[in-house]
């Protein structure tokens, strides 16, 4: 298959384009295989170097390795037997796919960039284009915001992938509201049978969506609720611990009343450190630990496929503890709260030993099917939103699935706030009737965690 784009018949066709050019970097492929169809009646110009970095990724069971075969397999369809120098239609109002080869490093770039980087190889391509079409728009695609650094520095327009963005991070989902003013009769009325109201009866009645948690407040009295989608009602909620944890805040409250509700299969909780939001839904799953079979606790290890935990000494299960260790903290708050009861805490240790609770990294799960699991994934603001798909697809009949993190602590290298696949699945499920979602606000570490959490 060749693209060589240097026919001037070629040449002749994209010079006479109004539409832009946009050049693609491996990482773009890597986080969205079908990132080819986000680019209207644009034309993508994928550099040669991308097909070899590609083929690095094309073996293994990893989130990379599907992307980068799933890329090469819908390439090498568009392409047919052809061979051809000005690309292929993408399909119908999109624009055209061009392979680009490998060209002499440009004298502007060979100062300050060495010519056998891969990624100065691709940037370079992107620099010949802009230089060889300068009446067409060339715009350089790339997760990694250092490479982005390095083409503005020499004149080119770049950006990051921004298909699965969520748009405004300020407007996202916190899954409760406060009601001000609601009648001291209304608010006894939640504590009263059948313990709900109709939404109406609210002072200023909005659209409430399914799940969504609400705060009544009248002077000093105040109470909780959450609006039921299958009754359409109002119904209040109590203060419950869950496994020894008591709820220190509304906010707690509404996260364990979702975790304990069987009608309820997906939750998601976010917030800073300290809010308690791992401790909170491990105690969650081992309130309800009867009606499943196991309760699976996991957490991305960034990078992703544990490239870069080979330099450490010990087997692979001794690599991977310092990542899991905080899961184990949290779950030794748990045991601790039982210290008196030893059946309990003897009986969270069977678990373990058991099966029945198993805390290991997420990319263990792979291939899995997960039926009548309590599944926990921490930390799932690491993950990106293909993975966050492909993790909540594998639930089977039975199973709940919690996903916690906070959405401004990232440690991937190619996300961000706006790109995680936590923001992402807030974004999107907010509105079923089998989600809900409550952000955690306030610090419960400690006042010294808090105050420095706020100020530092």
């Amino acid at each position: 298959m060749c693209f060589c784009g240097r026919a001037s018949a070629a040449k002749n066709n994209m010079a006479e384009k109004k539409t832009k050019l946009f050049v693609l970097d491996t990482n773009v492929i890597l986080h969205d295989s079908s990132c080819l169809y986000h680019f209207k009646d644009n034309d993508i110009v994928i550099p040669i170097q991308v097909l070899e970095e590609l083929d690095k990724f094309k073996k293994g069971n990893e989130t990379l390795n599907f992307h980068a075969r799933e890329f090469v397999r819908a390439l090498d369809e568009l392409s047919g037997d052809k061979i051809f120098s000005e690309g292929v239609p993408i399909g119908p109002g999109l624009g055209n796919i061009i392979i680009k080869l490998g060209q002499s490093f440009h004298e502007d770039l060979a100062f300050n960039f060495a010519s056998g980087i891969p990624d100065h190889l691709i940037l370079n391509i992107a620099y010949c284009l802009a230089r060889e079409y300068p009446e067409q728009t060339v715009i350089f695609v790339s997760k990694d915001v250092n490479l982005r650094m390095k083409a503005k520095a020499v004149g080119l327009i770049a950006e990051d992938y921004t298909s699965d963005h969520v748009k405004d991070i300020t407007e996202l989902y916190t899954g409760y509201r406060v009601e001000e003013d609601v009648s001291e009769e209304l608010i006894i009325q939640m504590y009263t049978e059948p313990y709900e109201i109709d939404v109406d009866m609210l002072p200023a009645p909005k659209k409430l969506l399914p799940n969504e948690y609400v705060i009544m407040r009248n002077g000093k009295k105040s109470a909780l609720a959450r609006f039921d989608p299958r009754l359409k009602k109002i119904k209040g909620i109590k203060k419950i611990a869950a496994a020894g944890i008591t709820p220190r805040n509304a906010e707690q409250t509404f996260a364990i009343d979702a975790l304990v509700n069987p009608d309820i299969k997906l939750v998601t909780i976010s917030g800073k450190a300290g809010t308690g939001k791992t401790l909170i839904a491990l105690a969650g799953a081992l309130e309800n630990k009867k009606d499943y079979a196991q309760i699976y606790v996991a957490r991305p290890v960034v990078p992703l496929s544990n490239r870069d935990l080979g330099f450490l000494p010990g087997t692979v299960e001794e690599k991977l503890d310092p990542y899991m260790q905080p899961l184990y903290d949290n779950l030794g708050v748990i045991k601790n709260k039982f210290w008196e009861s030893k059946s309990k805490n003897r009986k969270i240790q069977k678990m373990l030993e058991e099966e029945r609770v198993v805390i290991a990294p997420l990319s263990y799960i792979r291939g899995r099917s997960l039926v009548d699991t309590f599944f926990i994934v921490d930390e799932a603001q690491n993950l990106t939103p293909h993975e966050v798909k492909t993790i909540i697809t594998r639930a089977g009949e039975g199973t709940k699935m919690v996903f916690t993190g906070d959405i401004f602590q990232i440690d991937h290298p190619y996300l961000n706030t706006y790109s995680n696949g936590l923001s992402y699945l807030i974004h999107r499920m907010k509105g079923q009737n089998l989600y809900t979602h409550i952000n955690l606000e306030k610090g419960e570490r400690s006042e010294l965690a808090d105050l420095a959490s706020t100020l530092l």
